[in-house]
C-alpha cells in the first residue's frame, strides 16, 4: 500500500500532462481545419514543404496552387500550412503615419516661424 502512495503523485502529474498536451493538440488541429475551410481562390499560402503559391481552385481534398505565372500544381489540402497575409496594409499604414508626422512637424515649424516673426516686428 505504501508503494501506491509513493506513485500516486507521479501518476497525477503524468495524467495532467497528458490532458494538457491533448488539449493543445486538439486546438492546433481545429486551427488547421478552420484554415482549410476558410481558403478562397486568390489567397497566398505556404505549404508544409515551404512552397508559396496562390490558390486557383479548391476541391474537397485538393487545392491548385499557381507557383509562378502559368504554372499550376495540385496539392492535398493537408499540405497547406498557413495563409500569407498581405503586407501592403502594413506598408500603407506606415507611409500614412510617416506622412502625418511630417505634416505635423511642418505645421509646428511654420507656427514657430510665425511666432518668431511676430516677436521681431516693431510694436506700435
Amino acid at each position: 500500500m505504501n508503494q501506491m502512495v509513493v506513485f500516486l503523485p507521479l501518476l497525477i502529474v503524468l495524467a495532467a500532462f497528458m490532458f494538457f498536451a491533448s488539449r493543445r493538440q486538439k486546438r492546433a488541429m481545429q486551427a488547421t481545419i478552420d484554415l482549410h475551410e476558410s481558403l478562397r481562390v486568390g489567397d497566398r499560402v505556404h505549404t508544409t514543404s515551404g512552397l508559396q503559391g496562390t490558390v486557383t481552385q479548391i476541391t474537397d481534398d485538393t487545392v491548385d496552387l499557381e507557383i509562378s505565372p502559368g504554372v499550376v500544381t495540385t496539392w492535398m489540402k493537408l499540405a497547406v500550412r498557413d495563409r500569407i497575409e498581405p503586407e501592403i496594409l502594413d506598408t500603407e499604414a506606415t507611409e500614412a503615419t510617416e506622412t502625418t508626422e511630417a505634416t505635423e512637424a511642418t505645421q509646428v515649424a511654420v507656427a514657430d516661424d510665425l511666432a518668431d516673426d511676430q516677436e521681431r516686428l516693431p510694436k506700435d
